[in-house]
């Protein structure tokens, strides 16, 4: 069996070693002869996966006690109506930064609840960068304050997290959370959708502040209430019990190297490496402002967009693939997710500028 290098955006690539578990826990979870996705979601011995499960990722990123950890259904996108619902709390007016397609995706759903204030937008510059500070509009009377750390499609990330006094801020983590150390008593309520530093498609991970809880809005419907889904740890209806005990496995991969502080290093250099062999190439481009760039996704574009095609057959051949950009924007994208394997950067790098010498 050989395996490529995936630079999906997501589904993203999985750690192998999570894979092998898996497929040895596949038929009989530990001496219970049956398979997780077989097992009651209320019998003991998925209970006490998904025990485990919260508990580790509390312990990588340092969840206060405060907070309830909610794995849920619906994607990052049901989270785009469940946010407002759960925290206008009466309020007609809520904050949110516009840093590219994500944000707008947010923006929209939110306008349907309420009064959507952006307070800062890098469309004029093509999202290629983060607003300033100094061109910030933020509201103090706001709901929430909502951004989107890192945008999976555009490349860009903030480097720090927005100072929103006591405005409670929300942040959209789907393609950064666990990349690094985040200090969550700074969030009200954070979300990522699963399917790229947490485990496969199916599952969404909620940290909501537990004053913010019980404020749903009335008609809420019960599937989007927090406080409903917090009072039965998860399990109001049938949760995504696999992809639930998929994740935490992937939380125990995490905390076999090094934890969160671990993964950051690793990141930090694939994506500087990444960076710099696209920097000083003197063919490849990244369009995204140098303070901005993300760890998790590298976009880059080569000078004659006819070769776009030509460099993911041949990366393809070469065992790199899912190397498109996305749709909206073309060029080329390489997401390097927690799980993709130093070694996989390294890879396309030699191919970039083996490329690069027979094309350029």
């Amino acid at each position: 069996m050989t395996r490529v290098y995936n630079f999906s955006a997501g589904p993203a690539v999985l750690p192998e070693e999570v894979l092998h578990r898996a497929r040895e826990e596949m038929l009989d979870w530990q001496g219970s002869g049956m398979s997780v996705m077989e097992m009651s979601h209320r019998g003991k011995q998925f209970m006490s996966i998904a025990a485990k499960a919260e508990a580790d990722l509390r312990e990588l990123m340092a969840i206060p006690s405060n907070y309830k950890v909610l794995f849920l259904q619906g994607g990052a996108s049901s989270q785009f109506s469940m946010v407002p619902l759960n925290l206008l709390r009466g309020d007609k007016d809520a904050d949110y930064f516009n840093t590219g397609a994500w944000s707008q995706k947010a923006i929209a759903e939110a306008k349907r609840y309420c009064a959507v204030n952006v307070c800062a937008s890098s469309e004029a510059k093509k999202f290629s960068t983060v607003p300033a500070r100094s061109e910030w509009k933020l509201n103090p009377d706001a709901a929430y304050v909502h951004y989107t750390p890192n945008e999976t499609i555009g490349g860009v990330e903030f480097n720090d997290i927005p100072d929103t006094g006591d405005v409670p801020l929300v942040a959209d983590m789907s393609s950064t959370i666990l990349s690094r150390p985040v200090d969550v008593s700074r969030f009200a309520v954070i979300y990522a959708g699963a399917q790229k530093n947490i485990g496969p498609a199916g599952l969404t991970v909620v940290i909501v502040r537990e004053d913010l809880i019980g404020h749903a809005a009335p008609g809420t419907p019960v599937m989007f209430d927090y406080k409903i889904h917090a009072d039965n740890e998860s399990m109001y209806n049938t949760p995504p019990t696999y992809a639930w005990y998929l994740a935490g496995l992937v939380f125990e991969w995490l905390k076999q190297r090094g934890g969160l502080k671990g993964m950051a290093q690793i990141n930090d250099r694939k994506a500087r490496k990444l960076y710099a062999a696209i920097d000083q190439s003197g063919y490849y481009k990244n369009p995204v402002d140098p303070a901005y760039r993300s760890w998790m996704n590298v976009p880059f574009t080569l000078p004659d967009a006819s070769l776009d095609k030509t460099f993911c057959q041949e990366a393809a051949k070469e065992g790199l693939v899912t190397l498109e950009g996305h749709r909206s924007v073309g060029g080329m994208r390489a997401s390097i997710y927690n799980a993709m394997p130093e070694e996989g950067v390294d890879a396309l790098i030699g191919f970039m500028q083996e490329f690069q010498r027979r094309h350029g």
